[in-house]
């Protein structure tokens, strides 16, 4: 595709502008170590949140959901908490406080705070570090296959008669591009570009959606999908039926295993809340809670990202989807069988937008995944030099080192991560793996650390390590295939094992692994514990803690706030999925539908503002305030 001067101008413009932006920042960001990962805890909330929601509009979860629409109708505002979505809402409601009063840098310093500094404690830091590498590894990969496909598709020149090789030179050349301001610019970088970033995508997605609804009735509309298609009802069997409009359609629901949908909506949800409890992975998430300038500020963060981002993001999602049932059903039932629904979102973009908006929204997309990339490349150094090189080989090196080798080992796993974008052909692929296999085997580890006392270093190390291993084992093709095999041994007859049906076994044996351990090998000294209570104040089974607390301190009060955060988080779940239909519902042109979830978004946000907002603490009122002395936080002492 030849693009208009004026489009061409425009994507030019704005990636040059990104690059100078970053570079501009990065001053700020060498200092030091604190500097270059947190941003000297210095960063605004809104603006971390914005950066936060920036980086979540990545363009290959941008071209999933497109996929995800179209082919299941409305049912598809569910599936994204496979990863899960709602995760956001546990940050706001009481995780991020947790997690931020901790006062870390990184989630393997995290472990330290909670287990101390023994053996256990030293191979559950690593084995953290361990996960965090790898997931920071499999993002590069999404991020990489992802904008190879949307380039190639914009971009006049044929680089191999390869496909899949044709995306992947062009993911090279952008991928080189963002490395540019990544490295020099460290989490300062991260977020000013993002931030800049956010403004343009939104403005380009809230277009799309206006184009959508001004070119395409209700009526092209009904006429294209199947029965069932615009129902945000949860069935059994999945009631969108292709049959006869596009075969491709039902080849592929099949293929995802989402046909008994009853079943998978089940799965999906018990994931999600056991993964939301977890709290945040040890990647970029976890980066932006530690970088704000206190626990409140952690969960206004957490909770603005809903607030900013799902509106824009599903106009567009919305906007594409209809655009392709009414001008691209042709073209994609001449593809046959073979039809790749991930290209949905570069082929109408090429075809249906304007000049103008077009080049606005190819430089917002290109800004998404530049977001998106920036974010994950920042978390591997913070683990690799804070966590293994500061902490095991030069404790004492000079602050300066430690950032110009920060440079040189995102440089490292941006390689990692393009060489292995080489050899997987779906964004989905690695979706499925991610949310399901990786973190499948992170959830159990991570659950029992915040709620149960006698969790213990060993329980964490053994648990995560099984989950990494067998994780990693369901994504090459002949273990899935022994794993499958061996399931049989239950009266389960697979020929490869789905990552959503996966994830009940795997949490059910790391579970069983971090119980066993724990329980045969000592419990963590009671000073360490002791620490982190008082200073976390989690709810959970923390009694002997608790009453060992007391003593030393007589006016300590336990976290009675349990019920009320439950029930703050079902209204917080069913508050962002009102904003993730509403703009679905207006652009297919339900004006019924649309007004209910915005009513429904509105008491859930006067709910929320008198059962959640009103209660926020940066930390409770009882806090030996030795505990802050010294710290970043010290100066939150007159507050508690």
């Amino acid at each position: 595709m030849n693009l208009p001067l004026l489009d061409i101008i425009i994507i030019i413009a704005f990636i040059l502008s990104t690059v100078c932006v970053g570079f501009w920042v990065s001053a700020r960001a060498s200092k030091d170590i604190n500097s270059y990962f947190l941003g000297g805890n210095k960063l605004k909330w809104y603006m971390l949140g914005l950066s936060n929601a920036s980086g979540m509009f990545d363009i290959s979860g941008t071209m999933w959901l497109v996929y995800l629409l179209f082919v299941y109708g409305l049912s598809s505002v569910y599936i994204p908490w496979l990863w899960p979505t709602f995760n956001q809402i546990f940050l706001m409601i009481f995780l991020a406080t947790w997690l931020r009063r901790s006062g870390v840098m990184t989630g393997a310093e995290w472990i330290i705070f909670r287990f101390g500094d023994d053996r256990g404690a030293r191979l559950s830091n690593i084995i953290v570090v361990a996960f965090a590498l790898v997931g920071v590894i499999g993002f590069l990969a999404y991020g990489f296959i992802g904008i190879g496909k949307f380039s190639s598709v914009f971009f006049p020149w044929k680089l191999s008669e390869d496909p899949h090789m044709n995306d992947v030179y062009y993911g090279l050349g952008m991928t080189a591009i963002t490395t540019l301001y990544i490295i020099k610019g460290g989490m300062f970088s991260v977020v000013f570009t993002e931030v800049f970033q956010f403004i343009v995508t939104t403005i380009a997605s809230v277009g799309v959606g206006i184009i959508a609804m001004h070119s395409v009735s209700p009526e092209m509309i009904a006429a294209m999908v199947p029965s069932g298609w615009d129902s945000i009802a949860v069935h059994w069997n999945l009631n969108v039926d292709w049959s006869g409009r596009l075969d491709a359609a039902n080849t592929k629901i099949a293929a995802d295993g989402y046909s008994l949908f009853g079943i998978f909506f089940m799965l999906m949800l018990f994931k999600g809340l056991l993964l939301s409890l977890a709290g945040p992975a040890p990647n970029y998430d976890m980066q932006r809670v530690l970088s704000t300038q206190s626990p409140r500020d952690a969960a206004k963060m957490s909770g603005f990202v809903t607030v900013v981002l799902m509106f824009p993001r599903y106009m567009l999602i919305a906007g594409l989807t209809v655009l392709a049932l009414a001008f691209f059903m042709n073209d994609l039932r001449a593809m046959g069988p073979n039809v790749d629904f991930e290209q949905i979102l570069p082929f109408v973009l090429k075809n249906y937008i304007p000049s103008g908006l077009l080049g606005l929204l190819i430089a917002g997309l290109l800004a998404a995944f530049m977001s998106n990339f920036a974010a994950t490349v920042n978390a591997a150094p913070a683990y690799v030099v804070n966590d293994i090189y500061k902490r095991y080989i030069n404790p004492n090196a000079h602050p300066k080192r430690y950032v110009h080798l920060s440079y040189v080992v995102s440089l490292v796993f941006i390689v990692i991560g393009v060489a292995l974008g080489f050899f997987i052909p779906s964004v989905n692929t690695v979706i499925q793996w991610i949310v399901s296999g990786l973190y499948g085997g992170y959830t159990a580890s991570n659950v029992l650390k915040w709620y149960w006392w006698r969790f213990n270093a060993y329980g964490y190390f053994w648990g995560m390590a099984l989950g990494i291993v067998v994780a990693v084992s369901l994504a090459v093709p002949d273990a899935n295939t022994a794993v499958a095999h061996a399931l049989s041994i239950f009266g389960l007859q697979l020929e490869e094992v789905k990552f959503i049906y996966a994830f009940p076994w795997l949490f059910v044996f790391c579970l069983a692994t971090c119980v066993v351990t724990s329980l045969l090998t000592p419990a963590t000294d009671m000073a360490i514990l002791k620490k982190f209570y008082l200073k976390v104040r989690p709810w959970g089974f923390w009694a002997p803690v608790y009453d060992a607390c007391k003593q030393e301190y007589p006016n300590l009060q336990n976290n009675p706030n349990f019920v009320r955060d439950m029930v703050n988080v079902v209204v917080g779940i069913v508050w962002q999925t009102s904003l993730v239909a509403a703009p679905i519902f207006l652009v297919i042109h339900y004006t019924a539908e649309f007004a209910a979830c915005m009513g429904v978004a509105a008491l859930c946000t006067l709910f929320l503002w008198k059962n959640w907002y009103v209660h926020l603490q940066d930390y409770p009122t009882d806090l030996p305030p030795e505990l802050l002395v010294g710290t970043t936080d010290e100066h939150l002492l007159k507050k508690s």
